[in-house]
């Protein structure tokens, strides 16, 4: 066969790889099946681009006239299209875990109400077991192209001579990264973290945002990135909101005079929940839980909530709620400050006197 005529083969091989490839990915995403099964075709779609590369390159391999080629363009030929196809084969195989996985997530990412919690346990477990697929995928690839080059398998030859110190040192080296690795392992498989828990990291409340295998990104209330190592979520503590269930129970402290009529307050209290959507009816009460030594009261008002962000609108409707109520209704009552005058009594005989002043008055 003359190189013409060769090389003309070669095109037609490729040729009909990608067209093969493209036919199977038009009857994935645009025929019958796309509508029967949507899952089906966004796969087909988002690993089409990789397999067009795969076919290429896998059918430029089989088909290249290598007797056309001089021995030294010959070897740069070969090493090439073999680390096009470990690298061709590596991007497939990510693109195919990434579209299987994607539509399970997605569906988990909808589920609401008391399912929500174990939907959120099997995402988080997801994500990361389909990260460390990726990076094991990544790492043998890179390894098996290394491999391809005579000089990189004599050292792993000589390595693997000395495989003791070798594997210590790679093992000094490798610590941070293998440990955020089973630290996130850890996390995940043990429940005590998950995406979207809410969360209390170094005084921050927020939410998690994203868990890798390397760290954390924790979205704070006010739209700022809390970033920590895996590793911190094992070795320090953490106050999570969410592990359990998403209901929480949220509460008001607010500080009045003795003469405050408690039991009013905790009418108040019962009548001005029945009407906020924002309690779950679950449970609320209101207690007088200190004294302190300024001569104050201290009043708890506890309330349930389906959510962190119910719980939080929920506190702050009855904090406001009661400031005017107990501005408006029992002025009497608002804080007041005791101090002992010396020598104020001594002409009726009754020694020193107690007068009430409030904070704001003068004098």
């Amino acid at each position: 066969m003359s190189a013409f005529w060769s090389w003309i083969v070669l095109a037609a091989v490729v040729a009909t790889a990608v067209i093969a490839v493209e036919g199977v990915r038009r009857l994935l995403a645009g025929g019958r099946l796309a509508t029967r099964r949507p899952a089906a075709g966004e796969a087909a779609r988002r690993c089409a681009a990789p397999a067009f590369v795969f076919a290429a390159v896998i059918s430029a391999t089989a088909a290249m006239p290598y007797h056309l080629l001089g021995d030294s363009v010959e070897n740069a030929v070969r090493q090439l299209l073999k680390i096009a196809a470990i690298g061709a084969t590596t991007w497939l195989l990510i693109r195919i875990s990434y579209a299987l996985t994607d539509p399970a997530l997605d569906r988990l990412m909808r589920i609401e109400g008391d399912r929500n919690r174990r939907a959120r346990k099997a995402r988080t477990q997801m994500l990361l077991l389909r990260r460390i697929a990726a990076a094991v995928i990544v790492v043998v690839a890179v390894g098996a192209a290394l491999f391809t080059f005579p000089a990189v398998r004599a050292l792993g030859a000589g390595m693997l001579a000395s495989a003791g110190v070798a594997g210590l040192v790679v093992g000094i080296a490798a610590r941070p990264a293998l440990g955020n690795l089973f630290a996130g392992l850890q996390i995940a498989f043990s429940d005590a973290l998950r995406l979207d828990d809410v969360v209390v990291v170094q005084g921050e409340w927020g939410r998690v945002e994203e868990l890798t295998l390397s760290y954390v990104v924790v979205r704070i209330w006010d739209d700022r990135r809390l970033i920590l190592p895996v590793s911190y979520f094992t070795d320090q503590p953490f106050e999570n909101w969410t592990r359990r269930t998403n209901r929480l129970l949220g509460t008001v402290m607010f500080y009045v005079d003795w003469t405050v009529p408690v039991e009013e307050l905790r009418t108040e209290l019962y009548e001005m929940l029945r009407d906020n959507p924002m309690w779950d009816r679950r449970d609320w009460n209101l207690l007088v839980t200190d004294v302190t030594p300024n001569g104050l009261i201290e009043v708890r008002a506890m309330m349930s909530a389906a959510d962190d962000d119910a719980c939080w609108g929920l506190r702050c409707a009855v904090r406001e709620h009661f400031v005017a109520y107990i501005r408006d209704k029992h002025p009497a009552s608002l804080p007041r400050f005791r101090t002992e005058l010396p020598g104020a009594g001594e002409s009726n005989g009754a020694g020193a006197v107690s007068m009430a002043k409030r904070p704001w008055d003068g004098g």
